[in-house]
């Protein structure tokens, strides 16, 4: 059974994907903070908009942009995979994944997820049906599709001639680059009971990390897809099954030999790469990818509060909690502000070196839902209804 966050009108609570109910019909809810009053120190550029289908809908979904070449690759859940000019953000390629059932029939939603990769001359994209896409980026034609273990909901990653997709059901598959068969398969281990949202890995010597629904971080070697080491960072606790989740949802980072990652409801940990041991813990817990820069480790924890910590222990450095349950995206640096989108579509702007909010704008009345990408000097992101927005500071 798989949990997933969604956003009721003002409101965020923990919703159930499957028929089951841990609230016996009734759902625990957390007003969303009212929109804090910014003064701009100034006002970021928006260069060009566009719509890539009709997006994720209400879906809970990171499908989010990925950028190369000077060139915008996005999709929407229904199957609508684009190629945009960077500069100015005109199509120079479409492809519809959906399913054509017949002459007669309107097309199937091919249920896109995850994100899009690119690497070399191809882009990677997974789905809920259990499929992995590979495109040629000059075109967009099909290079070749895999069925995998299970729904693709997390970002494809590409290192040493594979693509790793960490499937919904805690398998860990390694598709070969080139023509797309399955290289090796390992199994995670999962609860009864997750959030809905897979880690995707993080790949260094030869080794993928990779969190999971089990509260552990493993590490699993990419030539044969052995296990190295398995490292819990989170202990299932609490009076409810929601207090107990322990689900490592994030992509690890791994800087100077050390790993860097976060559990909801757990801990955010530093480890060692090559033993997993834990080098030290703090108690915060998240389901957003983390940035790390320097000394500084940014994040958003699972109340929605902003946090630079120190890389040396975990220290807080400053906090920013005047957007409290606004359902914010993941952090993402840009010329050397954090930057944050939230489910009523405004973009936040905040000083690295104190949390103040320097900026502020509304970008899309539908909600953002997934984080920021940085594209050369511009900033891009794409809106839950579809829409792709590039900005420049």
């Amino acid at each position: 059974m798989h949990l997933r966050k969604t956003l009721l009108v003002g409101v965020v609570s923990v919703a159930l994907l499957s028929g089951c109910s841990l609230f016996s019909g009734e759902e625990d809810v957390v007003k969303m903070s009212p929109l804090p009053k910014v003064e701009n120190q100034f006002t970021p550029t928006e260069v060009w908009s566009t719509s890539v289908g009709d997006g994720v809908g209400d879906y809970y979904s990171h499908l989010h942009p990925a950028w190369k070449d000077n060139t915008i690759y996005a999709a929407d859940r229904f199957g609508i995979v684009k190629a945009l000019d960077a500069d100015n953000g005109k199509e120079k390629w479409k492809v519809d994944l959906s399913e054509n059932p017949g002459f007669f029939s309107s097309n199937i939603s091919a249920q896109l997820s995850g994100g899009v990769t690119v690497d070399g001359s191809n882009l990677y994209i997974g789905s809920e049906k259990a499929v992995v896409y590979s495109l040629n980026t000059a075109d967009g034609t099909q290079a070749w599709q895999t069925k995998v273990a299970g729904e693709a909901i997390s970002r494809p990653v590409v290192s040493d001639g594979l693509v790793l997709i960490h499937t919904g059901n805690g398998i860990l598959q390694a598709l070969n680059q080139k023509d797309g068969t399955i290289a090796w398969s390992a199994n995670l281990d999962m609860p009864t009971l997750s959030l809905r949202g897979e880690s995707a890995p993080a790949t260094a010597f030869g080794a993928a990390i990779v969190g999971g629904d089990n509260g552990r971080v493993s590490a699993v070697l990419m030539k044969e897809g052995q296990m190295i080491w398995q490292q819990r960072i989170s202990e299932p606790s609490g009076a409810t099954e929601i207090d107990r989740l322990s689900d490592v949802d994030t992509t690890p980072v791994i800087a100077n030999g050390v790993i860097y990652t976060i559990a909801y409801n757990g801990n955010l940990v530093a480890m060692d790469l090559r033993s997993g041991q834990i080098m030290w813990k703090r108690e915060v817990g998240s389901v957003n990818n983390i940035q790390v820069e320097g000394d500084r480790i940014y994040l958003v924890d699972q109340n929605d509060r902003v946090m630079a910590l120190n890389t040396q222990g975990g220290v807080t450095i400053w906090t920013q909690s005047e957007l409290l349950h606004r359902n914010l995206t993941a952090p993402v640096l840009y010329n050397g502000f954090i930057v944050v989108g939230d489910a009523e579509g405004y973009m936040h702007w905040l000083n690295t070196n104190d949390g103040r909010f320097v900026a502020q704008q509304k970008v899309d009345s539908s909600g953002l839902l997934s984080a920021p990408v940085v594209a050369s000097d511009k900033l891009v992101i794409q809106s839950k209804d579809g829409e792709v927005y590039a900005f420049k500071r």
